[in-house]
């Protein structure tokens, strides 16, 4: 770990990251890729120590109420948080300032800061997300080895249930010839509908390569799933996208599904659900 002066915190799309790095250890994670640009170890986290206050003076100066994201790149949840508290203290700043968070993460530590969730949802908007790709415990562990595993993941989403809070699920990646099956996808699904989920993400039962992290992925390959790495050098080679062969299947159970339990599946409408501020005189459809 080590502390860095922040010049800015807020993106164009309101936006932040205050930690940059992971320790989660996702085998499949793309914030390792090289065109990313890190100049420094990836588990060695970057801490933007000034974050909280980058961020109050961006939001005294916005003229309008809007929705601030947070965790699509690093988790705002890392080991690192626990004694840091960074993100609690931005999200602080958050519930002070009138502003909706949607925040995303794998860890359960979010739990620490639920009566601050709670604060901003009551006042104006709060959206937890959650990934969740791997129904079965042991396999869960070997592809994001460092972080609580689905079914405490699948806990959290119930006390955020029981506590009014709305969430939504990326259900992604999905990784060929590991977890791109049935029965998989259909356990994931059962923890999302019992949990009471608003949306869940999935552009494509498959995941994604690029330089840095297909050399991460491949050797965790080979360290846990002897000749998977060379059924995907034959199928994929140097692709980008590497979607499942079992794909269309699975993406129509997906569909079914969600359109029976009237969960939101299509993508432009969860991501407007997701950066939109309520006012007194609209109304939210879940529906499709």
């Amino acid at each position: 770990m080590h502390f860095t002066q922040a010049k800015g915190i807020l993106s164009s799309y309101n936006s932040m990251n205050m930690y940059r790095g992971c320790t989660h250890g996702c085998i499949y994670c793309d914030s390792r890729s090289k065109c990313y640009n890190f100049t420094h170890d990836f588990e060695d986290i970057e801490v933007k120590i000034n974050a909280p206050q980058l961020l109050e003076k961006a939001l005294i100066t916005k003229r309008n109420k809007c929705m601030i994201g947070t965790g699509a790149m690093c988790d705002p949840y890392l080991h690192h948080e626990k004694d840091l508290m960074i993100t609690r203290k931005c999200l602080e700043i958050i519930d002070h300032y009138g502003f909706g968070v949607a925040i995303q993460t794998k860890s359960d530590m979010i739990l620490r800061d639920i009566d601050i969730l709670a604060s901003i949802n009551e006042k104006v908007k709060c959206v937890v997300q959650m990934t969740l790709t791997t129904y079965d415990e042991k396999l869960c562990k070997i592809l994001e080895p460092n972080v609580c595993t689905t079914k405490k993941r699948y806990e959290v989403l119930k006390v955020l249930q029981e506590n009014k809070i709305p969430t939504v699920v990326w259900m992604t990646p999905i990784l060929p010839y590991i977890n791109d099956n049935e029965s998989n996808i259909r356990g994931v699904l059962e923890y999302c509908f019992d949990a009471d989920v608003k949306g869940i993400i999935n552009f494509n039962m498959g995941t994604t390569m690029r330089e840095g992290d297909r050399e991460y992925f491949y050797k965790a390959l080979d360290d846990n799933f002897p000749g998977i790495k060379q059924k995907y050098i034959n199928r994929y080679g140097y692709s980008y996208e590497c979607i499942s062969d079992n794909n269309d299947h699975l993406m129509e159970i997906f569909r079914n599904e969600c359109e029976s339990h009237n969960v939101m599946h299509n993508l432009s409408l969860i991501f407007s659900y997701m950066n939109e501020i309520p006012t007194k005189n609209t109304q939210i459809s879940f529906f499709q």
